[in-house]
């Protein structure tokens, strides 16, 4: 029985979230840095990218920091944004940035 979850959860295509946020006051990024790390890792997630300045290819606004974020799958991204720890955060986010943020399954 134990076999066939372990298979499930091989083949469960994992979630990755693109993030872009435009800075209006960059106040808020020493607190919520530090915060939104852990609760990524506390629903399996991990960071692979946050840069500042990313080279934009097309579009016409301006992005100030791209961050991807991998997740075992799209219902640990959710419920890592719908984490009741994480409200606080999006609200500290939101009084200093604009941010696109969107999930996609991975390919398997």
């Amino acid at each position: 029985m134990g076999g066939a979850n372990r298979r499930e959860e091989m083949a469960m295509p994992k979630a990755y979230m693109a993030g872009f946020v435009k800075l209006r006051d960059p106040g808020w990024l020493d607190e919520y840095r530090p915060k939104c790390l852990a609760l990524v890792e506390k629903h399996g997630g991990r960071y692979l990218a946050a840069a500042p300045g990313p080279e934009r290819l097309e579009g016409k606004e301006p992005v100030d920091i791209m961050v991807v974020l991998e997740f075992p799958s799209v219902a640990a991204a959710r419920a890592w944004y719908a984490d009741p720890d994480y409200e606080p955060l999006i609200r500290l986010r939101q009084s200093g940035s604009d941010i696109e943020l969107a999930v996609a399954e991975g390919l398997v």
